[in-house]
């Protein structure tokens, strides 16, 4: 009966060492009762309108959409709204937005539209409290520079606006130095790593075993995720479940079993029957 105990002792340990990694935060908030529908980058199209343009961002806010945008910054320390690790997918020329000067970012146009990479002031300026901001803070290193800067802009912001991250040190730094502000842990099926650290990194990454150090009050999960363990635990605990990227009205119908605010593309399609 010993070996009995010790097996039942040890499987309750590690289902309880489980839930405390987990954990969210539980905190009541009712910002994603209130908003629902968060535009991924703007309403874009990605040819006269590229995303995580200021075009993109004025023609969310007109028509009431929330937005949702991404934030790096620059070598000389300065915020840009942009989303890829470098610039060649949506500038042609590959630069690390880490690594160069915002004003180096400033000569690449969007798509060869006439449209910049925006400065995150810009756009808050330009969205002016009209709708709320989903703001994901980008980076993969264990510098909290670029969230200092982003809440000290955000001090300035009459907005409504949360915060959220794939990196929990991110969202940890948020929860100790701006408690009060809505953040979110970001995850996914993680894509396969080599090496022994990075796949235990990337499967704590995905399985939400590093919101300890967050405890974040939303999850944004990857809507093809929902029957994964790691989110329908996370959910139950009261973590609130935020759909991204919905792309079409079959879509968004399916995520609406699961998630109950909806990061989306393809306005026409995709909320035609909302």
């Amino acid at each position: 009966m010993t070996v009995v105990y010790i097996i039942i002792g040890t499987l309750l340990l590690a289902a309880a060492c489980v839930l405390f990694c987990v954990f969210p935060s539980r905190r009541k908030t009712d910002f994603f009762q209130k908003n629902k529908y968060f535009a991924h980058r703007g309403l874009h199209d990605n040819a006269l309108i590229p995303e995580n343009s200021l075009a993109a961002f004025a023609l969310a806010a007109e028509k009431g959409y929330g937005i949702e945008l991404d934030v790096h910054i620059t070598s000389d320390g300065k915020l840009v709204v942009f989303h890829d690790d470098d610039t060649l997918r949506m500038c042609g020329e590959k630069l690390t937005p880490e690594k160069v000067t915002f004003d180096r970012l400033r000569e690449l146009s969007l798509l060869n539209t006439e449209e910049k990479i925006p400065s995150f002031g810009e756009v808050l300026s330009l969205v002016a409290g009209r709708v709320p901001l989903i703001i994901e803070i980008k980076g993969v290193t264990s510098d909290t520079a670029v969230c200092a800067l982003t809440a000290k802009e955000l001090s300035r912001y009459g907005g409504e606006y949360c915060v959220e991250s794939f990196n929990p040190l991110y969202m940890g730094w948020w929860r100790k130095h701006r408690p009060d502000d809505v953040r979110g842990q970001l995850s996914c099926k993680m894509p396969k790593q080599k090496g022994i650290v990075s796949k235990l990194k990337f499967a704590a990454l995905g399985n939400l075993l590093l919101n300890f150090i967050s405890r974040p009050d939303f999850i944004a999960y990857d809507r093809n995720g929902s029957g994964r363990t790691a989110f329908r635990l996370a959910r139950t605990l009261g973590g609130i479940p935020v759909a991204w990227t919905v792309r079409t009205a079959g879509e968004l119908e399916k995520a609406k079993k699961d998630f109950v605010s909806f990061i989306f593309e393809n306005e026409e399609d995709t909320l035609k029957n909302r």
